[in-house]
C-alpha cells in the first residue's frame, strides 16, 4: 500500500525540474520570490498526487524537488504550475514582472538521493556563485532566442 492512499498501486517516484525566466532575464528578485516559492508550495499542495518537497533557485530560475504518484500526467502539471505562478506574480506585481521560457528539464532520482536534491535545490544561489552547480539538474531544454 502506497503512503499516499492507494491500495491498488506502490509507487516511488521522485522527480527534479527545473525552468528559467524568459530569455535568462533576472526576475525572480528577493520580494517576487518571497512571494513565488509560497505560492507554488500551495498550488503543489492542492495537486492530487504531487508531493513538493523542495523549493528554490536563483533570479533566473526554478527547482523543485518533488514526490508524484504516477497517474500525474507531467507535462500537465509543470505546465500549469509556470502558468498559475508567473499569472499570479504578474496580476500582484504587475505585467512584465515574471515570465517564464518554454520548456524546462526533468531528471528523476532515487529516494536515497533525496537528501543531496534537497541540498541543492534549497542552496542554488550558493551553487551558481560558486561555480559548483550539477550540470544534469541545470539543464532545462532548448533556448528561446530572440
Amino acid at each position: 500500500m502506497s503512503e499516499h492512499g492507494s491500495s491498488h498501486t506502490f509507487s516511488e517516484i521522485f522527480l527534479h525540474v527545473n525552468w528559467h525566466c524568459l530569455k535568462d532575464q533576472r526576475m525572480i528578485h528577493s520580494e517576487v520570490e518571497a512571494a513565488l516559492y509560497p505560492f507554488i508550495e500551495e498550488y503543489c499542495a492542492k495537486v492530487k498526487g504531487i508531493h513538493l518537497k523542495g523549493i528554490g533557485g536563483t533570479e533566473t530560475h526554478v527547482h523543485l524537488a518533488f514526490q508524484f504518484e504516477p497517474f500525474v500526467l507531467l507535462s500537465d502539471f509543470i505546465g500549469k504550475v509556470k502558468g498559475a505562478s508567473s499569472y499570479a506574480m504578474n496580476k500582484r506585481f504587475g505585467a512584465g514582472t515574471l515570465d517564464w521560457q518554454r520548456g524546462y528539464g526533468i531528471v528523476s532520482f532515487s529516494k536515497r538521493q533525496l537528501s543531496f536534491i534537497l541540498d541543492y535545490v534549497a542552496n542554488q544561489k550558493e551553487h551558481h556563485a560558486a561555480g559548483s552547480v550539477n550540470e544534469i539538474l541545470e539543464r532545462h531544454g532548448e533556448r528561446e532566442e530572440g
